[in-house]
């Protein structure tokens, strides 16, 4: 029970689920590697903020406007569709009946009637011209980035319809992806569930500044659940309602490009490349290259997005994705927001395809700047510099006594004007100013627009200050990770079975993220043996090593291949040797090879596989081979 629905004896909900025993723990296992990976490694400030979003703040973020996919409706029978995975749906079914009739193999997925998939059925093997699969293979390579307008015209090309019964669809229309609800009873104060982690530590950047003593650059995380209203979830744990996420906002100063210090650490790290000018042509082919060559040439923006990249691919590695099934792959301009630097996208190769996992985003200074302006909150850093600056500049006085009874109550909204005026339109006015003894300027929202400020009432001219102090808003890089899609990939990846016996399937999760470390054995019932189950166990509870009991009369070989199921990676057998010497055998899950020492002999070798000191190799070697009982 690694994951189960939600509420199945209702019926379930769709894109709601609960974790089992083993995938709680393997869950808070990948948080673990994570948080030392990243907020120990980075010296990261981690903070845990409220779910419940206020509407006037995700209203300032863009959410609430943008935050939005695009959905059509079969209008005879009600039925909803993703617009994008629908295209993509149909798409991929004809190329697959394409290859049908071609004779070429064609892998077809078993569907599982627990599942309420909205899927392509009875896939007909038509040829297609060669030429339309071509076009149909770059429109899937980049679906992505297409809008709202595009997907529908794609829609009509194309002919996609409900692929049930053949209803033609509405055109698509933006569906916003937020859960709201309202605060308090008085249902006065509208709010949401959070869509993602990340404002709950933008707002509260000022006081991470201060306990981090004004130090820049420095990085926030935070650990918790995210809610998006999916229009149709599917594909399990990848497209959920509700799900688990772990966020950095890495704030950095915009001034000198953006560098990392810890970048020559990482990069000779090699990562696949997917870039944008690719996939616009329509292809999905990866380039191979170091994450040095990479910003050196400017395909990564910046040291700080790199050095990210490769710590995303370096975790991903350590808790046991398959290497051969990572890429990065490039947003393109229609899937980037207008104020993002680079965005890219770490993609884990499923038995769905190409799945995004983590995203990491140069974000510039948007969620900061926009917090600020609505609040007025001094969302900024200021920092001495180490030589004063002087600033020559076009500077407008004003005459408060007269300029109060001259504009009455549009009086704040003509000064807030002139302190919005550039350099140089103020440079301009100067002049007019001189000549005319007037200015006029536009000022929305005040008479026809257009407002005269007599020079009684103001004064511009160049002066020069000096300033000693700077002030920058920061820029912020942030990676952002979906447990729950890792956690899915990680189980497929680690998933095979034994050459020798297909049904002995085996999860080789990597001992560090293992659900449970440690299974004991005793060889059977026999008294002689709970009181060594009782010491292995204790002893394994003081080390911190999660261990369980299979005491069963099933047959040592039946338990432990049950166990290795769950990914359980060590086994210790309790015989009747182990009562005439307290020694005990340990047993590797992938290889079934075994080892014979002492009690503490094998609980150091368990505690240093567990913590990823050592490999199994290491162990077999320094330890005496067991070969007596055949457990397997």
């Amino acid at each position: 029970m690694f994951y189960t629905p939600s509420f199945d004896i209702y019926g379930g909900v769709s894109g709601l689920y609960d974790y089992g025993p083993p995938g709680s723990a393997l869950t808070n296992n990948i948080i673990d590697v994570w948080r030392k990976h990243f907020v120990l490694r980075e010296n990261m400030l981690e903070v845990d903020c409220t779910m419940l979003t206020p509407h006037e703040v995700l209203k300032t973020s863009g959410h609430v406007d943008k935050f939005a996919d695009w959905m059509c409706k079969d209008p005879k029978n009600g039925e909803i569709f993703r617009a994008d995975h629908l295209v993509e749906a149909v798409l991929e079914a004809r190329l697959k009946g394409d290859k049908e009739a071609r004779g070429e193999k064609v892998e077809v997925e078993e569907e599982d009637p627990k599942k309420k998939k909205k899927k392509v059925k009875n896939i007909t093997a038509v040829k297609l011209d060669d030429a339309l699969v071509q076009e149909y293979q770059e429109v899937l390579n980049k679906i992505d980035n297409y809008n709202g307008e595009e997907l529908g015209l794609l829609m009509k090309k194309y002919d996609v319809r409900n692929p049930a019964n053949n209803n033609e669809l509405t055109p698509p229309v933006a569906f916003n992806l937020m859960f709201q609800t309202s605060i308090g009873p008085s249902s006065n104060l509208p709010g949401y569930l959070r869509p993602e982690t990340a404002q709950g530590q933008f707002l509260n950047f000022a006081k991470l500044l201060e306990f981090n003593q004004q130090q820049m650059p420095f990085a926030s995380a935070s650990i918790g659940k995210s809610f998006r209203n999916e229009i149709s979830p599917r594909q399990g744990l990848l497209r959920v309602r509700e799900f688990l996420m772990a966020e950095i906002e890495h704030f950095v100063d915009p001034e000198g490009g953006k560098k990392h210090p810890h970048f020559n650490e990482v990069k000779d790290v090699e990562l696949e490349l997917l870039n944008r000018d690719v996939q616009l042509e329509g292809k999905a082919t990866v380039d191979t290259t170091t994450i040095g060559k990479a910003v050196e040439t400017g395909l990564v923006d910046n040291e700080t997005l790199g050095y990210f990249l490769a710590r995303i691919q370096l975790f991903l590695l350590q808790i046991g994705i398959d290497p051969k099934k990572i890429r990065f792959r490039q947003h393109m301009a229609n899937e980037m927001a207008h104020y993002a630097a680079d965005c890219w996208d770490a993609e884990l190769l499923t038995s769905f395809g190409w799945i995004e996992c983590v995203g990491c985003a140069d974000r510039s200074a948007y969620d900061l700047s926009v917090h600020m302006k609505k609040t007025g909150a001094p969302l900024v850093v200021r920092e001495p510099r180490k030589e004063p600056l002087k600033i020559e500049e076009w500077q407008c006085d004003l005459d408060k006594k007269k300029f109060g009874p001259k504009f009455k109550k549009d009086g704040k909204t003509v000064e807030a004007a002139i302190e919005a005026l550039s350099q140089d339109l103020r440079e301009k006015l100067s002049l007019d100013l001189e000549k005319e003894g007037k200015i006029v300027i536009d000022v929305p929202g005040v008479g026809d627009g257009k407002v005269e400020v007599p020079k009684e009432l103001i004064t511009i001219e160049k002066r020069t200050r000096v300033e000693n102090v700077r002030e920058y808003t920061p820029n912020v890089i942030e990676p952002s990770f979906g447990i729950g899609r890792i956690f899915y990939a990680l189980c497929e990846h680690s998933y095979w079975t034994r050459e020798q016996d297909e049904a002995r399937g085996v999860l080789s999760f990597p001992p560090t993220v293992a659900p449970t470390k440690v299974l004991i054995v005793p060889l059977s019932s026999h008294g002689d043996f709970k009181p060594f189950v009782r010491t292995l166990s204790n002893k394994l509870q003081d080390i911190g090593v999660s261990s369980r009991v299979d005491d069963s009369g099933a047959s040592i070989g039946k338990r432990y291949s049950r166990n290795d199921e769950l990914g359980t990676p060590l086994g210790i057998t309790i015989d009747f040797q182990s009562v005439k010497d307290n020694t005990f055998t340990l047993r590797d899950r992938d290889s079934t090879e075994q080892v014979r020492a002492s009690l503490d002999d094998i609980c150091s070798a368990i505690s240093s596989l567990v913590s990823g000191k050592e490999k199994w190799a290491d162990v077999s070697a320094r330890l005496p081979k067991f070969e007596g009982q055949d457990v397997d």
